[in-house]
């Protein structure tokens, strides 16, 4: 595969990409239902972007109804090679205050009763998780926020809560007894599904609070998260900007990490057992397999 097309899923403040080209918005459907909302394609210094607002336009759709399956093969229907999540968060640690970027590493999933795979009965899968984002991905958004003049961090732990909720001032402590960095509601299932859709996955978790934990602060609160957000959006757009332009300039090749054929040792299920039905649902996400 030669050609970039990235996959771009907006979080609470992020719902529309100015600056794009050719621009089109299409509605679809999935096996799994439809997503968030409408999506818009486009490019950006001739790179093919397809964006999708992950709560809808209006910011309608709470963490826990936002329809995460649906969303993931919309994407992989609309032909795209990898995704950026980008998304707001709240800090866990003193020196990534309000403002600053985190590019997620690593996970530890607190949701619950979401739809967590594509896969199930009639046709099981296990994909590693043991490196939950693309390496390629998040070092080349990381390098083009740096170039930006952003204030951002490589690497960073992202609790992944419930919500709709924020914390009690108990969760955040044990949060930070734990080692996390950042916290938020919608990152998990999401790079969960990625990985089973064989899309390279990089989630870049902007700062708008420090959580409830800080005793010298207010607890967070939205009309707090919103004001930082607006920043934090303008920003998101720079670094989204010198990203397409260094994937300009270059040709893609499958990862490193081996995403693009994890299936390849990921099903279980031998081929005289598994359920047409179901195979021809996963054919949306999984078709290379099933060819």
């Amino acid at each position: 595969m030669t050609q970039w097309t990235l996959g771009i899923i907006g979080g609470s403040g992020l719902y529309e990409l100015d600056g794009l080209a050719n621009i089109r918005r299409e509605a679809t459907t999935t096996p799994w239902g439809e997503p968030s909302d409408l999506l818009t394609f486009g490019e950006l210094h001739g790179v093919p972007l397809v964006f999708l607002p992950r709560h809808g336009q209006g910011h309608r759709l709470p963490p826990s109804n936002i329809p995460y399956r649906a969303n993931i093969a919309a994407l992989k229907q609309a032909g795209c090679t990898d995704i950026l999540s980008i998304s707001a968060c709240g800090s866990l640690r003193e020196d990534l205050p309000p403002g600053h970027f985190v590019m997620v590493d690593q996970y530890v999933d607190r949701t619950e009763g979401r739809e967590r795979s594509f896969f199930g009965p009639g046709c099981v899968a296990h994909v590693p998780m043991a490196k939950p984002v693309c390496s390629r991905l998040s070092r080349l958004a990381a390098e083009a926020g740096m170039a930006a003049g952003i204030a951002l961090t490589p690497r960073g732990t992202y609790l992944a809560m419930e919500g709709p909720q924020f914390s009690t001032r108990a969760e955040s402590e044990l949060y930070r007894q734990w080692g996390m960095d950042v916290i938020g509601m919608t990152n998990m299932p999401e790079a969960r599904l990625a990985r089973e859709a064989e899309l390279p996955y990089a989630s870049i978790a902007m700062v708008t609070d420090y959580d409830c934990w800080r005793d010298d602060t207010h607890s967070v609160d939205v009309a707090l998260v919103l004001e930082v957000m607006r920043a934090n959006t303008v920003k998101a757009k720079r670094l989204l900007d010198g990203l397409t332009a260094t994937l300009a300039g270059q040709t893609r090749v499958p990862g490193p990490d081996g995403i693009e054929a994890v299936l390849d040792s990921a099903i279980i299920t031998p081929p005289g057992a598994r359920d047409p039905a179901m195979v021809a649902r996963l054919a949306v996400i999984a078709g290379r397999v099933f060819a």
